[in-house]
């Protein structure tokens, strides 16, 4: 994890970090000098586990470490919604636009079978993070919402998806997840929901059971060919993969290289099951709608409300700072869209809120470059879809890797035609355009899903400055 604004090791007061015991947290090991690795990986979240995990099967002789400022799942890894789903920040028509039709079937139906393979090694591994494979519903509650419910299942079907997604009329969108003024919805059952702190926990203690060394708090400041520095000391390694996220604007000269947006998270006490008999998500699908600022939940394993969404600031200059983790404003204005969707939860008691920065690339597009001169892997760039994503940009790391060490390796993904690999991004805008236009942008989703409500037509205007400031 790359240096915040205020170096930090405080973990994060969420309802994931709370459920973690001596049992399931996975413990890093303290600095030691003169390290030498073979792999050196930056960042000790979903995508660096991922890819040790791999790395350490296809290269099982190979030296690997992985370095980070607080240890495992320290950031988004460890405090996101927990949806593993098959959503990517760019989607099937800007994929066929920017790619071709057969890119972008391929790639959706890699999102699909990534989910199975999370599945695979939770079990095999013994891991238990409350993955249930309920699927997701996104509710329309108003016309507008509505059309692009529609849309979006006729765009799946135009690829060839048509029995993956699902449009529902209103009684059978409200029989799965009975929220307030539902008129539709698109179901799929292509998402698991999980607690995402012990699910990258226990990868974590999967990749030390391998002989991969974690070691925190070691704050990456440098990264340049054979040498990665820390505030510690240096680590002498042959390649280093950079998996910083939401943290990357943090190395020197990367940050406008992506942003860190802040997401905020509530999770309610265990509900009787009387409440749940009347809100409805038996089988724990993950949900939520077509508003333009984004909301998502899930109904935890243990019986809670675990309900998030985005609305908190961008502070300037691409600042992380302890303080920007929770945001009282955001957590009543989070509450409140929770009990106006569900009435039931009147009465409950809200017990944690916390919160967390993801990274926003220019081009909101996830992707993996290589820089085989220098040795130097990035992968990232999720825009908040990334608890399935890293485990295929964890795999493809290691092929790209491996295929370098091995004389005979046999890729275990299809790359040929996923669109990931060394595509190019724009860096964002200096300060204070950047703050201007994406904080602008918060605030024109807001006022669209307003007007949208008041008068069930679309909200073109907004819904252009919003694509125009934040989408391209």
């Amino acid at each position: 994890m790359a240096q915040a604004s205020k170096t930090s090791t405080r973990r994060p007061d969420s309802l994931w970090e709370a459920s973690l015991t001596s049992d399931t947290r996975c413990e890093s090991e303290p600095w030691e000098h003169g390290l030498e690795a073979d792999i050196t990986i930056i960042g000790a979240g979903l995508t660096g586990l991922w890819t040790a995990y791999y790395l350490s099967g296809a290269l099982p002789d190979a030296k690997i470490i992985v370095l980070d400022l607080a240890g495992v799942g320290f950031g988004a890894s460890g405090r996101n919604g927990g949806w593993a789903s098959a959503l990517l920040p760019m989607g099937l028509n800007r994929l066929e636009r920017e790619y071709g039709r057969e890119f972008a079937v391929a790639t959706q139906h890699a999102m699909h079978s990534t989910l199975d393979e999370i599945i695979r090694v939770t079990e095999a591994e013994q891991i238990d993070a409350g993955v249930t494979k309920g699927g997701t519903i996104t509710a329309a509650r108003s016309l507008p919402q509505l059309d692009r419910v529609r849309h979006e299942v006729e765009t799946y079907a135009r690829f060839g998806f048509e029995d993956d997604y699902h449009l529902l009329n209103a009684e059978e969108a409200a029989a799965i997840c009975n929220m307030t003024g539902i008129q539709g919805a698109l179901h799929t059952p292509h998402c698991c929901a999980v607690n995402p702190a012990q699910l990258t926990h226990g990868i974590g203690r999967a990749v030390r059971r391998r002989g991969v060394r974690i070691i925190a708090p070691a704050c990456a400041t440098s990264i340049r060919r054979g040498v990665v520095t820390t505030t510690h000391g240096d680590v002498r390694t042959r390649y280093v993969v950079r998996a910083t996220e939401g943290y990357t604007s943090m190395l020197p000269g990367q940050r406008r290289a992506s942003i860190p947006l802040y997401s905020m998270m509530v999770a309610t006490e265990p509900l009787s099951d009387d409440v749940w008999q009347t809100i409805g998500l038996h089988d724990r699908p993950t949900f939520d709608d077509t508003r333009h600022l984004i909301i998502y939940g899930q109904r935890t394993a243990d019986g809670r409300f675990a309900f998030g969404g985005r609305g908190a600031p961008y502070h300037f200059g691409s600042r992380i700072d302890d303080s920007f983790d929770s945001n009282e404003q955001v957590r009543l204005r989070i509450i409140s869209t929770l009990r106006d969707l569900f009435p039931a939860l009147h009465d409950a008691q809200f017990t944690h809120h916390w919160g967390g920065p993801l990274a926003v690339p220019r081009d909101w597009a996830c992707g993996i470059d290589t820089d085989w001169k220098n040795g130097i892997i990035t992968a990232g760039g999720y825009v908040g879809d990334g608890v399935s994503t890293t485990n295929l940009f964890g795999r493809i790391v290691t092929d790209l890797i491996a295929d370098r060490e091995l004389p005979d390796y046999e890729p275990k993904v299809q790359q040929d035609h996923l669109p990931f690999i060394n595509r190019k991004t724009r860096r964002w805008e200096p300060e204070p355009l950047r703050w201007a236009g994406i904080n602008g942008g918060r605030l024109a989703a807001g006022l669209a899903d307003r007007l949208e409500t008041r008068t069930q037509r679309p909200s073109r205007f907004f819904g252009g400055v919003i694509d125009g400031l934040l989408r391209r």
